[in-house]
């Protein structure tokens, strides 16, 4: 998808930054807040718009009288309640911007393990549907006041990459506190813009670099590192200047505005985009060289004679990473069998299954039609 057809977008998801709602001073600028709103209120009258918001932590702090202690030293209590009285005052300032234009916002609080659930993913998808069926704009945040370390997304635009992939988006738009992607630190005088990523190699993610404002989780470094797992789906991510007048519109019309990152060939069917960018596995198969090459170059099922052992527990249908003993996992699928009837088959043929069961649902252990390939870091690439 090149810019000049980025008209045809049906579906976006705009990611806003705390840089973007903030001042200097890390107060709420409502100006800007106001500003983008009509930008936003235009969009949503010929595209079906999804907003992740942050800015929750910042606008509670602010009310808590914390904007002039350093976030690093808070502890996680201290930003979860920043969150809990940020959150409301963030939807009624998106509540009175959008609604200036006749607009109605809803409040989507998630965490990764709501989206990490098939269940749960299909339940947030359906309702975003109606949501958008009815003309209204949800505004996406992070559940902070209840997501711990082990459920958490961690930054709003890994959240923008996740929410993409549930609500079936063709583009995602990150706006952010600078223009786009430098060709080294912005602040250099000889640096320079990146317009176009047609794939995001070592050398676009060593340009990333750094991190992001005080005020914010992120920086360019989980931008590109979105914009990457995005393409894998299939999907564009552009980084635009949130205080640009106009920036949106400027991409969608394909004018050269801040950095546009190329989406892959292919889009994947829902439910490999889910495995591959939303599940989490609840345990890991151990397989052998010989399958690895099998399922990665090959594009094989995994069988049990390739299964060397089983690490944690998981069901029939379960998300499941697969590794090699000692290395990050390579692939994520859906398990045939349970984690202690593939410690029971592991090693076997096929044709066996039957006779050390008792019973035989699948030749596979994991079939390829329900598998997706991963870089270390559970990373889609294929």
């Amino acid at each position: 998808m090149p810019r000049r057809s980025l008209g045809k977008t049906r579906r976006i998801v705009v990611k806003v930054g705390t840089g973007t709602l903030t001042d200097g001073a890390g107060r709420f600028d409502r100006k800007n807040c106001e500003r983008l709103s009509a930008e936003l209120a235009g969009l949503a009258a010929t595209h079906g718009l999804v907003l992740v918001s942050s800015g929750a932590i910042a606008l509670g702090a602010d009310r808590l009288g914390l904007v002039r202690s350093p976030r690093k030293s808070w502890d996680m209590a201290t930003k979860q309640a920043a969150a809990a009285v940020g959150q409301p005052d963030l939807m009624a300032e998106w509540g009175r911007a959008l609604g200036a234009h006749g607009r109605i916002v809803a409040q989507v609080l998630l965490t990764a393990d709501d989206l990490a659930s098939r269940k749960r993913f299909l339940n947030a998808r359906h309702t975003f549907e109606s949501l958008l069926e009815h003309g209204v704009v949800p505004v996406v945040n992070e559940n902070d006041t209840v997501a711990v370390d082990e459920i958490k997304v961690g930054d709003n635009d890994s959240l923008a990459a996740l929410v993409a992939t549930c609500v079936g988006a063709d583009l995602v738009a990150l706006l952010t506190d600078v223009e786009g992607l430098y060709d080294r630190d912005p602040c250099h005088p000889a640096a320079r813009l990146v317009a176009d990523v047609h794939k995001v190699t070592s050398e676009v993610e060593r340009m990333a670099g750094g991190a992001g404002s005080a005020s914010s989780v992120g920086g360019m470094v989980t931008k590109v590192a979105a914009a990457k797992r995005l393409a894998a789906q299939g999907v564009g991510t552009a980084l635009l200047s949130g205080r640009r007048a106009g920036a949106l519109g400027a991409l969608l019309a394909g004018d050269p505005v801040g950095t546009f990152f190329r989406p892959g060939a292919e889009r994947r069917a829902g439910r490999r985009e889910w495995l591959s960018l939303a599940a989490r596995g609840k345990g890991t198969i151990l397989v052998d060289a010989g399958a690895r090459k099998a399922l990665a170059d090959q594009g094989k099922s995994l069988l049990p004679s390739g299964v060397k052992g089983v690490e944690g527990s998981f069901g029939v249908g379960d998300p499941v990473d697969i590794a090699v003993a000692g290395e990050p996992p390579f692939a994520r699928g859906l398990a045939g069998y349970g984690a202690d009837e593939v410690r029971r088959i592991a090693g076997l043929k096929s044709s066996e299954i039957e006779r050390a069961l008792g019973y035989k649902y699948l030749d596979e252990v994991v079939h390829r039609n329900d598998m997706v390939l991963t870089d270390p870091g559970s990373e889609a690439t294929r």
